[in-house]
């Protein structure tokens, strides 16, 4: 078998137990702050917000940084430390007595960890540009099946055990991730010839400077933020739906997880057949996709209408990322990949700090409903930047584009 194929279905299966193993512990987090409670002031709310949020604001600002190092000493190292140093962190929220220490690993988490961008460099670095789109399809197709089956096995854990034990279970998974990466991957690594002489910030520059990134990571941030609008409110809206809170965080569960699993199936799908007729087409077709599936759910007056829409969102989804992926890959200059998906991690972790903020102002302002019409109007943006970028395109396009 390549070399390549061997480490990205290793890489594969790694990412899958990293999020199967941080998705277990999410769903059950405001109830671990319950159980803990306060130890200096502030409510219990306050501190669950603090808890989510403080690991997407660390990682906004560390993943640029990890991946300007990946760049220069590796990036199956980062990924080492991206697992084990999350396996640490991770077993020890479960020995935590206090929201506070809670939300202070949870920032340490946010500076260490950051398997997706770390995994995503390490493929991208190895594969050949012709396969670009098939395998971060693939890889963005582990992670989101470790979305959808986390939270069910967590839920699982914690009830019949309890929250702590999910913290040890996840830091075990994250360390087997991490000792199957120092077995089984290979990579062969050579710096480019300017990494030692370039500060991080020129390294930066020259990246940003390349055809179409900056447009790239723009579409990086709207869709993050279009697909996160939801999430703050999905259990609200069900309960609304549903008349009723018997069962609706049940349904609330079944919904990411058919979200979740339509995604992973048309990942890989989607990503193989933009390697044929580009990815700018792939790209754009699904977020106009998008757009034609968030409108309707703002009218939705049933919960498995939410529920089949939503299905239909994750398909159109998995032609996103990927994608989005694909063309980074294709644009950025030799030697860069670290940075390059690093930076796109931190744009990430940016669009999911900005999300919750829009959806809870809108769905106070407009009613809950406004959050669909919004994600809607925020992939159109997205959709239009993309056809900026194929209309500017004045260069002869690399093999996939």
């Amino acid at each position: 078998m390549l070399i390549w194929r061997r480490n990205l279905y290793v890489l594969f299966s790694a990412q899958m137990l990293s999020m199967v193993g941080f998705s277990m512990v999410l769903p059950f987090l405001p109830l671990y702050i319950k159980e803990l409670g306060v130890g200096t002031w502030g409510t219990i709310e306050f501190w669950s917000g603090m808890v989510f949020s403080a690991q997407a604001i660390t990682m906004m600002i560390s993943a640029p940084l990890w991946g300007a190092v990946a760049d220069r000493y590796g990036r199956k190292l980062m990924l080492i430390r991206a697992t084990l140093g999350g396996a640490v962190l991770i077993a020890l929220m479960g020995f935590v007595n206090s929201a506070e220490q809670l939300t202070l690993l949870r920032a340490l988490q946010g500076l260490v960890t950051g398997t997706i961008p770390a995994a995503t460099a390490l493929v991208a670095s190895a594969t050949p540009r012709e396969h670009s789109g098939e395998s971060i399809g693939l890889l963005q197709t582990g992670t989101w099946i470790g979305v959808a089956i986390g939270p069910l096995i967590g839920g699982v854990i914690g009830d019949t055990f309890g929250f702590r034990e999910c913290f040890w279970i996840t830091g075990s998974l994250l360390a087997l991730s991490g000792f199957a990466t120092i077995l089984w991957v290979r990579e062969d690594f050579r710096p480019a010839v300017t990494d030692k002489r370039q500060s991080v910030l020129e390294s930066f520059r020259g990246l940003l400077s390349a055809p179409n990134m900056l447009s790239l990571y723009g579409v990086t941030f709207l869709q993050t933020t279009g697909r996160m609008l939801f999430f703050p409110i999905a259990a609200l809206f069900v309960m609304e739906l549903m008349q009723s809170a018997s069962g609706a965080a049940v349904a609330t569960g079944l919904m990411m997880g058919i979200n979740a699993v339509t995604g992973s199936i048309s990942a890989v799908w989607l990503g193989r057949i933009g390697d044929r007729i580009g990815h700018l087409r792939i790209l754009l077709f699904s977020l106009v996709a998008s757009i034609g599936l968030y409108l309707p759910q703002a009218l939705v007056d049933a919960t498995w209408q939410l529920i089949l829409l939503q299905a239909l969102t994750g398909f159109a989804y998995g032609g996103i990322l990927p994608t989005i992926g694909a063309l980074m890959n294709l644009q950025l200059p030799a030697g860069t990949q670290g940075a390059t998906y690093g930076l796109n991690a931190s744009i990430t972790a940016a669009g999911r700090s900005v999300a919750p903020l829009l959806a809870a102002v809108f769905a106070m302002w407009l009613g809950v409903r406004s959050v669909f019409i919004l994600a809607a109007a925020i992939y159109g943006l997205a959709a239009i930047v993309v056809l900026h970028v194929a209309v500017t395109k004045d260069s002869p396009s690399p093999p996939g584009q």
